[in-house]
C-alpha cells in the first residue's frame, strides 16, 4: 500500500462551488475511484491560505495504469471539468503539474 498526498490552490471565488460538488460527489466518481485502487481518499481545505490537500491510500499494483485509467473515463473527465477551473496550481509546481505531489516526512500506525 502507498499513502500519496497532494497539495493545489483554491480559487477563493470558486469555494462553495467546490464544496457543493465534493458534498454531492457522483457516483460514478466514486465508483472510479475505487476502481483506481483508491482508498481512505480526503481532501482538506485551508482557509484562508485557500490550499487543498489530498490525501489517500493506493491499494494497486500498477499505479501509473490505475491513474491512466482514472483519467481517461468520461465521467471523470466531465468532473474534472467542473473541479478545474475551481484550482490553479501552485506556484512550485513543475511544468504541466496540476496537483503537487507532497514528500511523506513522517507516519505513525
Amino acid at each position: 500500500m502507498l499513502r500519496k498526498a497532494m497539495m493545489i490552490k483554491l480559487n477563493p471565488e470558486k469555494t462553495e462551488e467546490y464544496k457543493r460538488l465534493h458534498a454531492t460527489a457522483w457516483p460514478s466518481i466514486l465508483r472510479q475511484i475505487t476502481a483506481s485502487n483508491i482508498r481512505n481518499y480526503s481532501i482538506f481545505l485551508r482557509e484562508p491560505d485557500n490550499l487543498l490537500v489530498g490525501i489517500f491510500e493506493y491499494h494497486g499494483t500498477e499505479y501509473d495504469a490505475d491513474m491512466k485509467a482514472m483519467a481517461d473515463d468520461p465521467d471523470t473527465q466531465r468532473w474534472w471539468a467542473l473541479t478545474d477551473p475551481c484550482q490553479a496550481p501552485l506556484e512550485s509546481a513543475a511544468p504541466g503539474e496540476w496537483w503537487a505531489p507532497l514528500e511523506e516526512v513522517f507516519h505513525h500506525d
